[in-house]
């Protein structure tokens, strides 16, 4: 059993990569990097680092006590490791959907979608608290079916560290083909996009088939410019405040709201309300989606959309 943690070998990559990107926007886009987001998303990863630490032993050893349970021997071979890494990507693709569509695993992944800018730096915001969310039990399963606990561990980190480049805007499009099986910049900026078209698209970890597969996938426009960040941006840098707004959002939503609804603030999705307060992005899509359709039934009947409070 090999004791091989492949992120610690990457980190002189990452941080070369991002050397390189910061020459790129200093030469050719200035607004790519803004230092107290930069700041912020370096504190975010160095803190994630700390956290990982302290619960990792935890989870290792609960996947340690579950693989005793194992359905078969699966060995420690090269197909294997490829098996375990199509299969763990697809466990990450249901880990990040929950993520956006179950608020107690929003307030933990909401971290990573902070930052109003898209350089390889926001690839470092991690959350503190997803021990929180109890989100390693989607790769229970690869340990049941007999997979070693460390051999999806190293996986992982092959997933984690694939996903840091495509945390870019100095890359346009890949090839064709590319693009239809893999993740990339082009793919993940849709992803981190508050644009009503985007919202909740593009899962994928490493392979976008399976957000084809799944209804999910969304294709980068070239006539509409992404706005990143979330709907209700942070408007601060401070750092605490980005890594526990959401958290402290879900206590005062439960503290007001009525007890038959209070469960409903940490399980439905993020920005359901009880009383239609503010909107889910299931709702921000369809009311733009019906605008959309209104503009352009008028442009085809060549009557004027009524603006808001005139008659048509």
């Amino acid at each position: 059993m090999p004791d091989f943690s492949p992120t610690e070998y990457a980190v002189p990559g990452f941080v070369a990569l991002v050397l390189i990107e910061m020459i790129w926007a200093w030469r050719t886009r200035r607004d790519a990097y803004e230092p107290k987001d930069t700041l912020t998303s370096l504190a975010f990863g160095l803190g994630s680092t700390v956290a990982g630490l302290i619960s990792g032993g935890v989870f290792l050893a609960l996947f340690l006590w579950v693989w005793q349970f194992r359905l078969f021997e699966i060995p420690w071979s090269w197909w294997a490791f490829a098996l375990c890494f199509v299969l763990d990507d697809l466990a990450y693709y249901w880990i990040h959907r929950f993520g956006h569509r179950v608020r107690w695993f929003w307030a933990s992944h909401v971290n990573h979608h902070s930052s109003q800018h898209y350089n390889l730096s926001t690839a470092l915001r991690q959350t503190w608290t997803g021990f929180l969310t109890l989100g390693f039990a989607f790769k229970l399963p690869l340990v049941l079916l007999g997979f070693h606990p460390v051999m999806i561990a190293i996986c992982g980190g092959f997933n984690l560290i694939y996903q840091f480049w495509i945390h870019t805007e100095a890359i346009g499009r890949m090839p064709r083909w590319f693009e239809a099986v893999m993740n990339t910049p082009s793919h993940h900026r849709v992803h981190h996009a508050t644009n009503p078209r985007y919202l909740d698209r593009n899962y994928a970890g490493v392979f976008i088939v399976w957000d084809r597969m799944f209804g999910t996938f969304e294709p980068e426009s070239d006539e509409e410019k992404i706005r990143y960040g979330i709907v209700k941006q942070l408007g601060s840098f401070n750092l605490l405040w980005a890594v526990f707004h959401e958290w402290i959002g879900i206590a005062q939503d439960m503290w007001r709201a009525p007890w038959k609804h209070k469960l409903s603030y940490l399980l439905r999705e993020p920005g359901w309300t009880h009383d239609g307060s503010r909107e889910t992005s299931d709702q921000i899509r369809e009311n733009w989606l019906q605008r959309k359709s209104a503009a352009e039934n008028s442009v085809a009947t060549g009557n004027p959309v009524a603006r808001h409070g005139e008659a048509a």
